[in-house]
C-alpha cells in the first residue's frame, strides 16, 4: 500500500509541546484537518492518499494531535490532567492556525469531536475559516442543571483511581482492536494506523497514544443553546458528511434525538449534504475516494 510521504514536526501551542504530521508543499492551499476522540492526525493517511490521487500534491494539508493524543502533550511537563475542555482545544486550534497561517483563512475539515471543535471554531473565528467541513460530528446531547450534582460527583469519585488505557502485546493486536472498533476497516489499513496509534514502550506492549483521562466523565455540562448559537453564527460554507450506516441513536438512545441535530444543522447558512454508502462514522477509513471526491469538489469551488 503506497502513502503519500508526510512530515512529522512539533510546535509550542500554549506552552505545550504539541505535534503536527504534514503533507504537501508549504504554501500551497491549506487544509487544515481535526481527528475525533481517542484518534490521531494520522488517521487522515488514507483520505489524503485519495485527494493526492485525484490532483497531485497540490494541497499543504497538516493535522494536529489534539492536547493529550499522539505526539502532543496532555499538560505541563509532570503535572497529570484531570479532564479536558472544549475551550482548550478552542484554545489551542487559535494557537495552531496563528502559527500556520497568521495572515489568512483556511479550509478546516474536522471528523467527530474535531469536527464538533471545528464547528464552534468557525463561529467564533467566522474570519478564520474559508471552507467548513464537518465529518460526523454531531455534537452532544442535551443537558439539563439537574444533572450537575451526579456528574460532579461521578467525577470525583473517578480522581480516586488512576485512569488507565488498556495495552497490548503486538502491533497485530492493535490493528484487531481498530478493526473491532471499526469492521469495515481493511486490514492492511488498520496495520498502517496501529503504528500511529501506539507505541512500544519499555515494557515491550504497545500503549495506545491517548491520556487515559479522556477516559473520565467530564464534570462540565455540555449547553446545547451556546453551541447552537456558535453553529449559528458560522460564516463559511459548511459540508456535513456522514454515513449511510451510522446510527446516532446506538450512542445515546432516546437522550438525543435525530430531529435535536436536524434543527441544530438548520440553523447554519450554508450547508451542503452528502451521506456516503457503506460507511460508518469512520468514513475516512471505510470509503477515503469517495470522500476525496466530495472534498475536491467542495474546496474547489469558487
Amino acid at each position: 500500500m503506497l502513502h503519500r510521504p508526510s512530515r512529522s514536526r512539533f510546535l509550542p501551542l500554549r506552552g505545550l509541546r504539541c505535534h503536527v504530521r504534514e503533507w504537501g508543499p508549504v504554501g500551497a492551499p491549506m487544509v487544515v484537518m481535526l481527528h475525533g476522540w481517542m484518534d490521531v492526525g494520522a488517521s487522515f493517511q488514507f483520505v489524503v492518499d485519495a485527494l493526492a490521487a485525484r490532483e497531485g500534491p497540490s494541497r499543504y494539508i497538516v493535522a494536529g494531535d489534539w492536547r493529550g493524543f499522539g505526539g502532543s502533550q496532555s499538560g505541563p511537563a509532570g503535572v497529570a490532567v484531570d479532564a479536558f475542555w472544549v475551550p482548550d482545544y478552542l484554545g489551542d486550534l487559535d494557537a495552531l492556525l496563528d502559527a500556520l497561517s497568521p495572515g489568512g483563512p483556511v479550509d478546516l475539515l474536522g471528523h467527530s469531536m474535531g469536527g464538533n471543535v471545528a464547528m464552534s471554531y468557525a463561529g467564533v473565528r467566522p474570519q478564520r475559516v474559508r471552507r467548513l467541513a464537518n465529518l460526523e460530528a454531531f455534537g452532544m446531547p442535551a443537558t439539563h442543571p439537574a444533572q450537575a450534582p451526579k456528574r460532579l460527583s461521578k467525577w470525583l469519585d473517578e480522581l480516586k483511581t488512576p485512569a488507565r488505557l488498556r495495552d497490548y502485546a503486538s502491533l497485530a493486536e492493535v490493528a484487531a482492536r481498530l478493526r473491532q472498533n471499526n469492521p469495515r476497516m481493511a486490514q492492511d489499513r488498520s496495520l498502517w494506523l496501529a503504528a500511529h496509534w501506539s507505541v512500544q514502550k519499555a515494557d515491550g506492549r504497545f500503549h495506545v497514544l491517548g491520556d487515559p483521562a479522556h477516559k473520565r466523565t467530564n464534570p462540565v455540562l455540555y449547553h446545547r443553546e451556546e453551541v447552537v448559537e456558535c453553529w449559528r453564527a458560522i460564516t463559511a460554507p459548511l459540508l456535513w458528511v456522514e454515513g449511510d450506516a451510522t446510527d446516532v441513536a446506538k450512542w445515546w438512545g432516546n437522550a438525543y434525538p435525530r430531529s435535536d441535530f436536524e434543527s441544530r444543522l438548520a440553523v447554519v447558512p450554508q450547508v451542503e449534504r452528502h451521506v456516503l454508502a457503506d460507511c460508518g462514522h469512520m468514513l475516512h477509513h471505510d470509503h477515503p475516494e469517495a470522500l476525496a471526491a466530495l472534498l475536491q469538489a467542495f474546496l474547489d469551488r469558487e
